[in-house]
C-alpha cells in the first residue's frame, strides 16, 4: 500500500530546508526538461526565492536534444512557465550528428556540456538537477546489476562535480534527492502546473526504464525506494570511512606531491600488508593520477591487485618481480617497492591480455568503479 505521506505537496517550510544550503550564492542554473521532476524543481526554487531578502538569480535552462518531435514545444512550455515565475530562461539545442548507438549516454554528455557552458556564461557555479529519491533507488539497483563496488552502492550524493567539467569548479546540486517523485507530482497538481511526459522514460529498450518498472514489484516484497535510498545513505557512511583510511595510508606510504607522470612509489611490504579494499583504492588512486587512458574498471583493478598479492609469495619471502600496464600506467612490483609511472607509447602490435609476467589489461569486465 502506498504511504499517504508521499502524496502530500511540498510545503514552503520544507522547500526552505531543501534549498537552504544554496542561500548566499549569486546565481543558480536550474536544469528543466519540462518533465514533472524538473518542472517541480523550477516551481519550488522560484517560490523559495520569493521568500528571501537577497535571493540568488535563477536561470532556467532547457536542453532540446532534438530527438523527439515534441521537444521544441516542450522547451517553449518551460519558457512560458519560467516567464510566469519571473525566472530567466534559455533553450540550448544539441546540434550535429547523433550517434546510432549509445544515444542516451551521448545525450547526457551533451546536456551537461551545454548546462556547464550556460553556468559559466551566467557566472554561476551551481547547476540544480531534479534527481529524486526514486532516481536514487534506480541508481542503486542499476549499479548492483553491474557488479558495482562500495562506492557505487552509495548512490548519488547531494552534490557532485559536473561530469564534463574537468575540474573547472562547477557543481551539480540535487536538492530533491530525498523527495519521492509522487510528492513532486502532488505539488504540481496542487499548484495547477502542467508538465510534459517523455515516452522514452518508459521505453524498455533502455536500462533505466526497465529498472524503473521493477520498483513496484520489489516494493511489494519490502524493497521500497525508501529502503534502497536508506541503503545508499548507510553505504555512504562506510564509503567516507574508507576514503579517510586511504588518505591516511597514502600519507604514510607515499606522502607529498606526486609528479604528473610518475613515478609514484610505495614500499612493497607495506602495500602488500594493507587490507585488500584499502590496497585496491590506493592502487586506483595512483593509477588514476599517472595513467592517461581513462578510468580503470573495478574488475581490472581487482585482477591486478590479485596478481600483485600472488607475487608476494610466502610470508617473509621477497615478492617476485611483476610488471603490468593499465589505462596508460605501468605498474612494477619489485622486492623493495611498488612503482607506478606513465606507460611508454603503445606499439601497433602490442600483446594484450594478462598472462605471463608482463602484459596489458583490456576492458574485459564492465564492472562499475563507482
Amino acid at each position: 500500500m502506498r504511504d499517504r505521506a508521499t502524496d502530500i505537496p511540498i510545503s514552503e517550510d520544507e522547500a526552505a530546508a531543501l534549498f537552504g544550503a544554496l542561500t548566499g550564492f549569486p546565481a543558480l542554473v536550474v536544469a528543466v526538461s519540462g518533465g514533472p521532476d524538473s518542472t517541480a524543481l523550477l516551481w519550488l526554487a522560484a517560490r523559495w526565492r520569493r521568500t528571501m531578502k537577497h535571493p540568488p538569480k535563477l536561470i532556467a535552462v532547457t536542453v532540446d536534444h532534438g530527438l523527439r518531435p515534441d521537444s521544441a514545444r516542450e522547451a517553449l512550455a518551460v519558457k512560458r512557465l519560467a516567464r510566469s515565475l519571473k525566472v530567466e530562461h534559455r533553450t540550448l539545442r544539441w546540434t550535429g550528428r547523433k550517434a546510432a548507438t549509445g544515444i542516451q549516454e551521448a545525450a547526457r554528455e551533451a546536456r551537461y556540456r551545454l548546462l556547464s557552458g550556460a553556468a559559466r556564461k551566467a557566472g554561476a557555479r551551481h547547476i540544480l538537477t531534479a534527481h529524486t529519491l526514486d532516481d536514487q533507488a534506480e541508481t542503486v539497483l542499476f549499479r548492483m546489476a553491474r557488479g558495482s563496488g562500495v562506492s557505487g552502492l552509495a548512490g548519488m550524493g547531494p552534490t557532485a562535480g559536473v561530469p564534463v567539467d574537468a575540474g573547472r569548479g562547477l557543481l551539480l546540486v540535487r536538492p530533491l534527492l530525498t523527495v519521492p517523485k509522487a510528492r513532486l507530482i502532488a505539488t504540481l497538481a496542487a499548484a495547477r502546473v502542467a508538465y510534459a511526459v517523455d515516452p522514452s522514460n518508459a521505453d524498455p529498450r533502455f536500462a533505466r526504464p526497465r529498472f524503473r518498472a521493477l520498483l513496484p514489484v520489489l516494493a511489494r516484497e519490502g524493497l521500497t525506494a525508501e529502503r534502497l535510498a536508506r541503503l545508499a545513505r548507510r553505504v555512504g557512511r562506510v564509503e567516507e570511512v574508507l576514503r579517510k583510511t586511504v588518505d591516511a595510508a597514502q600519507a604514510v606510504l607515499c606522502p607529498g606531491a606526486w609528479p604528473s607522470k610518475g613515478p609514484v612509489s610505495v614500499p612493497s611490504e607495506a602495500f602488500l600488508a594493507l587490507p585488500a579494499e584499502i590496497g585496491l583504492r590506493l592502487l586506483q588512486r595512483v593509477i588514476a593520477h599517472v595513467g592517461n587512458e581513462g578510468v580503470a574498471e573495478l574488475g581490472q583493478l581487482e585482477t591486478l591487485h590479485a596478481e600483485l598479492m600472488a607475487a608476494a609469495g610466502r610470508p617473509g619471502a621477497p615478492p617476485r618481480r611483476l610488471r603490468r600496464t593499465l589505462v596508460g600506467a605501468l605498474v612494477t612490483l619489485s622486492e623493495s617497492k611498488l612503482t607506478v609511472e606513465r606507460a611508454p607509447p603503445r606499439r601497433s602490435a602490442q600483446k594484450t591480455g594478462t598472462s605471463g609476467r608482463e602484459g596489458t589489461f583490456t576492458k574485459a569486465r564492465q564492472d562499475d568503479l563507482k
